[in-house]
């Protein structure tokens, strides 16, 4: 499948079945965080595979957005590994994790799973009810599995701000000219 179907086939899956992920399709997903791009390769992503129906409940305490689903990856980031930008110290880490996250992400849609980015969980709980080292600090919660047959993407799935809106040439002369409104209304992708 050509990237550009990948991306579009991908949506924040809401409902799951309760079929175990197998180990095979887990290790694909976690081979293609192992080979994401970050910062000067130093590659600090920590990733808690989380599938044990102790582990699973521990995170019902963590987040209201788990979905019940079979799977979730905690991806973290160790703040000793991470790279810094000289200029202003700022640690690569978060967006190292997140890049890691999406090549996961867009793997188990290739594979036939679904997943959901949920960012909105209790960082104070996870690091308690996963024993996280002081260093680690966790970014995203991928909960992940197989689709349920009546699973189907959010309205707002396809909606997009125009192209126009958000991309510019060589500078942004002109951005003061789009008005708020005009960012707020939608395209649909079709």
């Amino acid at each position: 499948m050509n990237f550009i179907t990948l991306a579009e086939k991908r949506y924040s899956v809401r409902k799951f079945k309760s079929k175990v992920v197998e180990k095979e399709k887990l290790d694909l997903v976690l081979k293609a965080g192992q080979l994401a791009p970050t910062a000067v390769n130093h590659q600090p992503q920590r990733i808690l595979v989380i599938q044990s129906e102790t582990g699973l409940e521990k995170l019902k305490e963590c987040t209201p957005y788990h979905f019940d689903a079979p799977l979730a990856l905690l991806v973290c980031y160790d703040k000793t590994s991470s790279a810094q930008r000289s200029v202003d110290h700022k640690n690569s880490g978060d967006i190292d994790a997140s890049i890691v996250a999406t090549q996961m992400m867009l793997e188990a849609t290739d594979i036939g799973l679904g997943s959901t980015w949920v960012m909105h969980y209790d960082p104070r709980k996870v690091k308690e009810s996963y024993a996280l080292p002081e260093q680690f600090e966790p970014v995203v919660l991928l909960v992940m599995g197989y689709p349920a047959d009546d699973a189907v993407p959010s309205k707002l799935h396809t909606q997009r701000i125009a192209i126009d809106h958000t991309v510019f040439y060589n500078d942004f002369s002109g951005w003061d000219s789009i008005k708020s409104d005009d960012i707020a209304t939608t395209s649909h992708h079709s």
